[in-house]
């Protein structure tokens, strides 16, 4: 039977993991983040007090089969309004998923049904209940002091900040968490974390109390999905090993079984296999990019990749999943081509 998955994250990282994952289990949960603040999203958002649909659309669309009717939906999903009028630039997707909310009264259900029409393989659930505010710390954008904190608040200021994140939190500082993702972690075999804007998206699952309670406590496996490239503003500059120190400095109780990365992406394997440990964790390096140059994830090798982990893993008994050998199946970080 297929491994019961939950994946974290927001925006195309976690749609890219989605597109992999969906390949790999039919019992497979998106928790996605809800502070999105810009666009579509955050104009809906602002209007009618609702979660914010962007990141929660592009989940569903990436649960959409490779038929006929599975890319026409995903079109249909991600179509953006033209024009110069009020509709302009307006994902269907996320219209849709507002209407249906305010049909039914129930953003769980609203999801839930535009899963069944779009016959997604997968789930999709907000982090939280409510909309929330990412806030961060950023050093450098005083030219006069460049140690200076200055606080930046929205996810689209924070993914767009020139200085250097050096710490995120939410508002309100303590979001009640969505019910459902809490009892889909706890009875997950997986939980994926990443890839996605490290502190925009991938961060913020841990800042949330009761999430990460769940996170941290579940009997499932925790894998860590490494990006493929730093991004622009947000993690500019950070190496593979930088985005996990970050993510001990925020989470310092959460613990990894796997951290998986792209050969492209690791350049001091020492420091990496270091910080790695710090986390009791093993490293598995495996091809997971596409072909074209573009920091991308190519769908079918991550699929291959979590496949392959999840198999040499899954069956290990529980005595080895801390602390034990650095090793996928016997192969010290192992690196698939």
């Amino acid at each position: 039977m297929p491994p019961r998955v939950v994946a974290l994250g927001g925006g195309h990282g976690l749609a890219a993991s989605l597109s992999a994952l969906r390949r790999v289990t039919d019992r497979l949960t998106a928790v996605v983040t809800v502070a999105d603040d810009g666009g579509s999203s955050g104009r809906l958002r602002q209007e009618f007090g609702v979660l914010p649909p962007g990141d929660l659309r592009k989940a569903l669309a990436a649960l959409c089969a490779d038929d006929e009717w599975g890319r026409t939906w995903a079109d249909v999903i991600q179509h953006r309004f033209r024009g110069d009028g009020p509709l302009r630039d307006h994902a269907l997707g996320n219209l849709l998923i507002v209407g249906i909310t305010e049909l039914l009264g129930d953003q769980i259900a609203a999801l839930d049904l535009m899963g069944r029409l779009l016959q997604a393989r997968g789930r999709v659930l907000p982090m939280s209940t409510i909309p929330l505010d990412i806030q961060a710390e950023v050093a450098g954008l005083d030219p006069a002091d460049p140690t200076a904190l200055r606080t930046v608040r929205g996810q689209v200021a924070v993914a767009t900040a020139r200085g250097r994140v050096v710490s995120v939190s939410l508002v309100p500082e303590d979001p009640p968490a969505c019910p459902e993702a809490v009892a889909a972690i706890r009875d997950a075999d997986w939980v994926v974390l990443g890839p996605g804007s490290w502190f925009s998206s991938v961060l913020p699952h841990l800042l949330v109390p009761d999430l990460a309670d769940a996170i941290n406590t579940t009997r499932a496996r925790r894998l860590v999905a490494l990006n493929l490239a730093p991004q622009p503003g947000e993690t500019a500059d950070f190496s593979p090993e930088n985005h996990l120190e970050a993510l001990i400095a925020h989470a310092p109780q959460f613990h990894a079984d796997v951290v998986l990365a792209d050969p492209s992406t690791v350049g001091d394997a020492e420091a990496l296999q270091s910080v790695v440990g710090a986390l009791g964790a093993r490293l598995v390096v495996a091809p997971v990019a596409r072909d074209d140059g573009t920091p991308r994830h190519d769908p079918g090798r991550l699929a291959t990749a979590y496949w392959r982990i999840f198999a040499d893993l899954t069956e290990e008994p529980d005595t080895a999943r801390r602390g034990g050998e650095q090793s996928i199946g016997g192969r010290t970080g192992s690196r698939w081509h």
